[in-house]
């Protein structure tokens, strides 16, 4: 996701006017991959099929607060921004349980729709480590990464369904990921700390694999 144009955008609001609003604002800042589903059954069918990289989702919708439980159906990889015409703080602190990147209040105005987009597309960045698998960029979340492993000049990059291989050095691929969840726990190995199970006096168990730890790194998981 380097471009704008890149970004898929999902706009969940039953209001047709203000959804082609949001849209319009949308393609003047040059974002052109936009859906629209205006009730929670088109919406459900978007996440799958379209797969949006963000939800702006109308928490209101159809008369209900079905914008809160629909964010919890969203796929994997898409961020919520919840729209809300309603002072209500308690219904706010319920759609916060959620997580999402931010919220906005109707009437929408351009420059808060613009700055609430990057904010969540930046949030989005630095929760991916990037790289290039032959002529693609592959996006992984961090969170979907379970450990790392050095063979030669290459390392393998493990998630819960696939391995990756990228041309680069241990060191290198240390300095792109955050140091509160990844941590080196031998020469050729680093792993999620999110993902640890168990820890031994020589290994961490990650999904049911011995993963070494040497002396040199074993303080860091006292």
């Amino acid at each position: 996701m380097n471009k704008l144009q890149d970004t898929k955008i999902l706009i969940v609001e039953d209001e047709i006017i203000i959804a082609d609003y949001i849209e319009e604002l949308l393609l003047e800042e040059q974002f052109t991959n936009i859906a629209i589903s205006n009730n929670k059954e088109a919406a459900l069918n978007k996440m799958t099929v379209f797969l949006p990289d963000i939800i702006l989702m109308d928490i209101n919708l159809q008369g209900k607060n079905e914008g809160i439980q629909l964010a919890k159906s969203k796929n994997n990889n898409a961020t919520v921004v919840f729209i809300t015409g309603q002072n209500d703080l308690v219904l706010m602190n319920e759609a916060l349980k959620s997580n999402p990147a931010a919220y906005l209040t109707k009437p929408i105005k351009r420059l808060d729709l613009l700055a609430t987009i990057n904010l969540a597309i930046y949030k989005k960045q630095s929760q991916i480590f990037q790289f290039k698998d032959g002529y693609d960029i592959i996006n992984l979340n961090f969170s979907d990464i379970r450990y790392f492993v050095a063979e030669g000049n290459y390392v393998n990059i493990y998630t819960l369904t696939k391995r990756f291989t990228i041309r680069q050095s241990l060191m290198a691929v240390m300095d792109k990921l955050p140091t509160d969840s990844f941590k080196q726990t031998h020469r050729s190995y680093i792993v999620n700390k999110n993902k640890i199970e168990r820890v031994t006096s020589n290994a961490v168990v990650i999904n049911g694999l011995d993963i070494p730890l040497s002396r040199t790194y074993a303080k860091q998981f006292k």
